[in-house]
């Protein structure tokens, strides 16, 4: 039975994919906002999609279901009848948690699972996920230092994490049309509450999406997204968005906390485009001492930098000796892999927001997840209105809770010049 969706809710683990999926719809002429998830949140609904951010693909799996089943509660307290569970596109994180939490506090018990996004080289075949043609465990997430992904089985991965049954329809099926693929996943409805699906290229998506529009509860990665609006019954909302109002003269700021070989090759393009850099050394975040000298030293540097109308680059050391040493220090002092990584990302969050609230800024590029969340979250930024693509999967948004454009990029996304880009799609935006 064909669903008729009026406000469609999602659950995401992390900030940069809420805002990818939000560009997904968003292309498709939806209006989309992100909101960061809070135990006494009171959401709007003047969007087609509301995305509630959990920031949970880094906590603890008993804290990430907490989030997930009380935001999916929230959706559904406010009207949402097709809700989605937005995780990495390479099964990062809490996955089995999240997605059990979903289906608990919706009262159900099937779940269809897309993770293919073959724009951005993901692929599924035969239920074994590739990352542009390498086996997931052989692709740079198998270095992640908190998700290390060492299999690409992905009934695997998602059975270690559930007690719920999972299974999978292979791409054969998929080709057969969209018919077949129905009454495949409804064969799997009767002994499974997972069903991963295989896609290869987009007009496999397409196929997928109009087998699984109608049902109640879809995950995965994003990708779907932008093929899903060709078959919902949906009239789009006349977006609430009618001025930006962005006046800043200043230049755009750029934070990077992702190691990354993509974001690597971003920041090493932007420095070699001219722009002034400034490099965060991770070695000091463990005194408050050398913290504080950090963070006044990159501030003042930064601020006198922006004034003049240049654009700056503040980032965390990303070469591979300073990351070795910066975690055999933290192991010196008992300190983890994951916590090493916060401390990196809150300094930068509080680097940021000296420069923001001294300056007025009003242009912010961030690059990484949790970098992203953590610089967001102590800005008082609340969330904000997807705006337009920039590249695949990497829009520009209006922040919520402080005036600002902001792009939000996951440290994996984007081709080598993407942070040229970002910082004149801002500059464009801003005229």
């Amino acid at each position: 039975m064909i669903q008729l969706v009026n406000t469609i809710g999602v659950v995401a683990d992390d900030t940069t994919g809420a805002n990818d999926i939000g560009l997904m719809f968003s292309k498709n002429n939806y209006t989309a906002r992100v909101e960061i998830f809070e135990e006494d949140m009171d959401v709007k609904v003047d969007s087609d999609v509301i995305i509630i951010d959990t920031d949970s693909r880094l906590d603890p799996p008993e804290l990430s279901y907490k989030k997930v089943y009380n935001a999916t509660k929230k959706l559904q307290s406010i009207g949402c009848s097709s809700f989605f569970n937005k995780t990495c596109s390479v099964f990062r994180g809490n996955i089995g948690k999240e997605f059990d939490a979903m289906l608990d506090a919706l009262g159900e018990e099937f779940a269809v699972i897309s993770l293919a996004f073959p724009k951005n080289g993901r692929q599924t075949i035969k239920g074994v996920h590739t990352v542009h043609g390498k086996l997931l465990e052989d692709s740079e997430f198998k270095e992640d230092p908190v998700h290390p992904m060492t299999e690409s089985n992905l009934v695997s991965i998602l059975q270690k994490q559930t007690s719920r049954t999972v299974t999978f329809i292979d791409l054969d099926i998929v080709r057969k049309g969209p018919f077949v693929l129905k009454d495949a996943i409804e064969k799997a409805r009767k002994a499974f509450n997972y069903c991963i699906i295989d896609s290869e290229n987009q007009s496999d998506l397409t196929i997928v999406a109009e087998a699984v529009h109608g049902y109640k509860v879809l995950c995965g990665s994003s990708a779907i997204a932008e093929e899903l609006p060709k078959f919902l019954n949906v009239t789009p909302m006349d977006s609430p968005l009618t001025d930006l109002k962005i006046n800043n003269e200043y230049g755009v700021l750029v934070v990077s906390g992702s190691l990354t070989p993509q974001t690597r090759a971003q920041t090493a393009q932007l420095i070699s485009s001219g722009v002034p850099y400034m490099v965060l050394d991770s070695r000091k975040v463990f005194t408050t001492e050398e913290r504080t000298e950090e963070i006044k030293k990159i501030s003042e540097e930064t601020q006198d930098l922006l004034k003049q109308g240049r654009d700056v680059l503040i980032m965390a050391d990303n070469r591979q000796e300073v990351f070795l040493q910066t975690k055999e220090i933290g192991k010196q002092r008992g300190i983890d892999s994951l916590s090493i990584s916060k401390m990196v990302s809150a300094t930068l969050a509080h680097i940021t927001e000296d420069i923001v609230n001294e300056t007025g800024l009003e242009r912010l590029v961030i690059a990484g997840g949790d970098t992203s969340g953590t610089i967001t979250r102590k800005l008082g930024i609340k969330g904000n209105y997807v705006l337009k693509e920039i590249e695949t999967g990497l829009p520009s948004g209006l922040a919520l809770g402080r005036h600002m454009l902001i792009v939000l990029k996951s440290g994996s996304f984007g081709k080598p010049k993407f942070l040229i880009h970002a910082i004149g799609h801002l500059k464009s935006l801003s005229k």
